[in-house]
């Protein structure tokens, strides 16, 4: 194992070990407790590949947001990937990991005073706006701003809609704010939309950037050099999803009304990259079981296990991220599957991580497992009732590890 500068442990996998090997040894060591996740830093590498052989045209901008885990962003910043932060928190992030402030983009477009004045301090020149208040906050706060103009386009079905918040009118509101920002002498370099987290309607980027292309010309028209296109995230990263569809329909509207080397595409990822590479062991410290109304049967009705994390910790995606987990227990089961909960350990009663679900019998001391824990987990977690959040352990391929 290696120390980063961060003084975090890696665990460098050779041809005989993998996340689960490292996995059941931590679990079965008897020296834990608490709830731990397993970084694969492998997974986020080979989503990299993935990106740039599906969008090559589109630099991608992690969404910080996502999961601003300091190893994370030390190995997107060694990938030369490029970074959206949403905060002067999210920005002194990036930059304490070494990240030149030229590959950030400030794509919040509702910012605090103190936040714009820190971009500007710390050269974060690129930023979003949806708003004529905005347009007149940056221009006494930082008139020299690089602005990107957002436009609502949101996508029929997606994890987390975003236009009900963000995003001017295309067609009426777009071409009045950027003639605002002519008359305020600002500088607007570009368009940038963003069709919803976990978006599940490829379409909506062809239309969106025929949007951006028609707000192009009307920007060009009025004397600005627009050379930036932001296309926003929503790119799945669970185990199992492509983003084929959604590449396919993004390379085909860009051939249609991008196509020149003097646009530069980037896009917003987050859980594309992060999802699949966080795997979550939690362990079962208390059971309750139900009996059948024939109380002489002795059958089991129903099985609640209480594992040690819950909804205000990592499973807080339940409620804000509208995600579906599948438990995995770390020791095969047998016998007969029985109806059963998991609930988290805090006094909340709603604390329930899963509802209704079939699982052999476990004990106490038992480990559960759930894959493709990376996204909107970690950094919305809280100690409420005193529960830690979740320790961290790293994990790469050694041939990765050499590289990074």
């Amino acid at each position: 194992m290696k120390d980063t500068h961060l003084n975090e442990r890696i665990h460098v996998l050779d041809n005989e070990s993998n996340v689960m090997t490292v996995i059941k040894d931590i679990a079965m060591s008897g020296l834990q407790e608490e709830p731990f996740y397993v970084l694969d830093i492998g997974d986020i590498v080979r989503k990299h590949q993935i990106w740039k052989e599906k969008l090559p045209r589109v630099e991608p901008y992690y969404a910080v947001k996502c999961n601003d885990n300091l190893i994370v962003i030390e190995v997107l910043a060694a990938l030369g990937i490029g970074f959206d932060c949403a905060s002067k928190g999210e920005i002194n992030k990036v930059l304490s990991v070494g990240v030149d402030s030229s590959r950030i983009i400030f794509a919040n477009p509702a910012k605090p005073a103190s936040h714009i004045r820190h971009a500007a301090a710390m050269r974060v020149e690129t930023m979003t706006v949806d708003n004529e208040n905005e347009l007149h906050k940056i221009k006494k706060l930082f008139p020299t701003a690089k602005i990107v103009l957002r436009i609502r386009c949101d996508a029929e079905v997606a994890q987390c809609p975003l236009g009900m918040k963000f995003g001017c009118d295309p067609l009426d509101e777009a071409p009045a704010l950027l003639h605002l920002a002519r008359v305020l002498g600002l500088n607007v370099v570009g368009i940038s939309f963003h069709v919803g987290s976990g978006c599940q309607d490829p379409p909506v980027y062809y239309r969106a950037i025929r949007h951006s292309k028609i707000l192009f010309d009307k920007a060009i028209d009025l004397g600005f050099k627009p050379y930036l296109l932001d296309i926003g995230g929503g790119y799945p990263g669970n185990k199992g999803t492509s983003i084929d569809k959604m590449a396919d329909t993004i390379n085909q509207a860009l051939d249609e009304y991008f196509n020149t080397d003097a646009v530069h595409v980037i896009a917003e990822p987050g859980r594309f990259y992060v999802a699949s590479a966080f795997t979550l062991a939690t362990c079962i410290h208390s059971k309750r079981t139900v009996r059948g109304d024939d109380s002489s049967s002795g059958a089991i009705a129903h099985n609640m296990y209480y594992i040690n994390d819950g909804v205000y910790g990592s499973f807080n995606c339940l409620l804000y991220d509208h995600q579906h987990v599948t438990p995995l227990p770390l020791k095969d089961g047998c016998g007969k599957l029985i109806p059963s909960s998991i609930w988290g350990p805090t006094c909340d009663g709603l604390d329930q991580v899963v509802e209704n679900i079939l699982l052999y019998e476990m004990e106490l001391g038992d480990w559960v497992l759930f894959e493709n824990m990376g996204a909107y987990t970690l950094p919305v977690a809280s100690p409420f009732n005193g529960f830690p959040v979740p320790k961290v352990h790293v994990v790469a391929d050694e041939s990765i590890w050499r590289f990074s």
